[in-house]
């Protein structure tokens, strides 16, 4: 795949993290019997905009995404591109491939610099079957996953494109999940915000500016890095 970075050892390569890496993952964390040698997953690490897996390859391994932020595109057979989610810490990519899917129906590109656990699909169905926690932590999210579309349908339908960037932001701040103050998010073009919240470029441009006029984010005028995402924007939801 041309991602995993690789230690050399006396027979051969192997990916960085392959083993003693695993170590950081806590005997607590739901994922953790996948860091067990009988399952084999391999630590990956992605640069910034660097594809954890393209579609149309073949779908023949589960991503957990331990650290950084992806997103999700599709490609249609006439050429166009659109962003489907934005992924962050925490999240399974490829899940599809569990169902017997063999080719990828999206790509996963890094939007910042990613950390993620790679299984072979046959020990991730393994690994599901027996452990119960790990069972229940994938429901957990593929029940999130299917409530966060059908939110983003009715979002689509009922709600102005203001407020659809809105949820946008607060989703990429975590707001849905977290009670903290402000969060800061790598920088996202104003393209992805765009496809995410669908709308144009130019009024997301709008948007932003008055968001942050309005003290509800802040980023630097040439939005060149990060941006700073405060809880109050949750005001603009409910506006008539």
């Amino acid at each position: 795949m041309g991602l995993v970075r690789t230690t050399q050892t006396k027979n051969g390569t192997r990916p960085a993290g392959d083993s003693a890496s695993l170590s950081f993952l806590s005997p607590n964390d739901p994922v953790a019997s996948l860091r067990l040698p009988s399952v084999g997953s391999t630590i990956v690490r992605v640069k910034k905009r660097d594809a954890i897996f393209r579609q149309a390859t073949p779908a023949d391994a589960v991503f957990y995404l331990l650290k950084g932020r992806a997103k999700l595109t599709a490609l249609s057979t006439e050429g166009r591109e659109a962003t489907v989610a934005l992924m962050q810490n925490g999240a399974f990519l490829g899940e599809a491939s569990l169902d017997g899917n063999r080719l990828r129906t999206t790509t996963a590109t890094a939007l910042s610099e990613c950390t993620v656990l790679r299984t072979e699909r046959k020990a991730m169905a393994q690994a599901l079957e027996s452990d119960r926690r790990l069972f229940h932590f994938f429901l957990s999210f593929m029940i999130a996953r299917s409530v966060r579309m059908q939110e983003d349908l009715m979002d689509r339908l009922f709600h102005s494109s203001e407020q659809r960037l809105a949820r946008v932001l607060l989703l990429l701040g975590g707001f849905d999940h977290s009670d903290e103050a402000e969060a800061v998010v790598p920088k996202v073009s104003q393209e992805v915000l765009a496809e995410m919240a669908g709308t144009t470029r130019s009024r997301v441009s709008l948007f932003m500016n008055s968001f942050r006029k309005q003290g509800l984010i802040h980023y630097a005028g040439d939005y060149s890095g990060s941006i700073r995402i405060r809880r109050e924007l949750r005001r603009i939801l409910s506006n008539a």
